[in-house]
């Protein structure tokens, strides 16, 4: 943690003034003269906001910074995750190396906080979560990383699973995953119920990656539903792309919706281009807490992606069809204070008292900082900067 004072900036685009830090925190916000001894900062009158939040991805996964990945395969997602367990080794994706790269580009566009899904499986057994686990120590102080023991191949599928699991919480994981109990388990209740029991066990939340569409989705959802009511897990349950919020049953889906404000269930989109996504503008309206992420990105999965939040942030509001100004400005929270909500972190934000993560945009207002493609002019992580115009101050190794 560190003290700094950062000159002419535009919090949230509103009026010039100074933010002053100590020992990581936000200590006064106006007109300010340095300490002796205080670094200094001049924000050259970009916007300020807390800072950008991944709170959906995939850090074991990526190839960037590798030879090209050629993809030849179809797009199913049950080949897709099994060409992935049975090939990730030989191709070379050693989880540590390749989570750094995709953290550091993450902090390098703006981002201070990253919950990331980790592969745990019995042909890995807990070796990605080892290696993910070694990026969150040494980038300690330049971004924070919440891990999610994910059950990327199924669970009821792979014996030996749920033991895996059990160990990953012991270890240190966060929050316990989960993923498609019908359209990959094919067993939704023994799935969902050693979910759950896990769940309590450990005290831990649950983020279920939830792909099914439709009504086989909106099934899933009931069956979450009834779960959180019986282990009283209100509010400590995510549901990741929920693509059945997508369909088109305007009724149904606000019934779904509905249950999800009254049992306080998080949604976490990444505004996905080829499936149907739950519309953010809906959500907020019926008071549910959202957040996005870049998921996986340059993966054995697909050549798309970028590390940067803002990038995310436009795919979302282009999927959700959304123009406005002050839509663009939501789309903005959903990637900020949308994962902080999402992820229950304290001290998130910009007023006194508050830790000092925070990014600088460039732009006039906040709908333009949204669309407007640039590096992020500076980024501070307790009250240290981390990243300038684009480039991290840890190199990529």
């Amino acid at each position: 943690m560190s003290d700094l004072l950062l000159r002419n900036i535009r919090p949230y685009a509103a009026e010039a003034c100074d933010l002053l830090i100590r020992g990581g925190r936000i200590a006064g916000i106006g007109r300010f003269e340095p300490e002796p001894g205080m670094p200094v900062e001049d924000g050259g009158g970009a916007i300020a906001i807390p800072g950008l939040i991944d709170a959906h991805t995939h850090l074991d996964k990526t190839t960037w910074g590798m030879p090209w990945h050629v993809n030849n395969r179809r797009a199913v997602l049950r080949e897709r995750i099994d060409f992935e367990r049975e090939n990730r080794t030989a191709i070379g994706i050693d989880p540590h190396r390749q989570s750094m790269r995709h953290a550091i580009g993450l902090a390098a566009h703006g981002a201070t906080h990253i919950r990331s899904h980790v592969d745990i499986d019995p042909t890995h057994g807990l070796s990605l979560v080892d290696g993910v686990m070694e990026t969150r120590e040494k980038l300690a102080g330049i971004i924070d990383i919440e891990i999610v023991a994910f059950p990327q191949s199924g669970v009821m599928v792979m014996p030996g699973t749920v033991e895996l699991l059990d160990a990953a919480l012991a270890q240190g994981c966060e929050v316990l995953g989960g993923i498609d109990p019908c359209g990959i388990d094919r067993d939704p209740k023994g799935q969902l119920d050693a979910l759950f029991a896990l769940a309590v066990k450990h005290r831990k939340p649950i983020d279920i990656h939830l792909h099914e569409a439709g009504d086989l989705g909106a099934f899933t959802m009931e069956l979450i539903f009834e779960r959180i009511r019986a282990n009283g897990m209100q509010g400590q349950v995510a549901i990741s792309h929920a693509f059945a919020l997508g369909m088109n049953d305007h009724l149904r889906t606000g019934q779904l919706i509905e249950r999800i404000a009254e049992l306080d269930i998080a949604i976490l989109t990444t505004g996905a281009p080829s499936a149907t996504v739950p519309s953010i503008m809906r959500l907020k309206q019926a008071g549910v807490r959202v957040g996005a992420g870049c998921d996986g990105i340059r993966d054995t999965w697909g050549p798309w992606g970028q590390p940067d939040m803002l990038d995310r942030a436009r795919v979302v509001g282009m999927k959700n069809g959304l123009r406005q100004d002050h839509e663009l400005e939501h789309v903005l929270h959903v990637v900020s204070q949308g994962g902080a909500d999402v992820m229950r972190l304290e001290g998130y934000g910009l007023r006194q008292g508050d830790r000092a993560d925070l990014t600088l945009l460039a732009g006039e207002t906040l709908a333009h900082a949204v669309v407007e493609v640039a590096p992020r002019p500076l980024v501070v992580k307790g009250g240290r900067v981390t990243a300038r115009q684009g480039r991290a101050v840890v190199d990529m190794p």
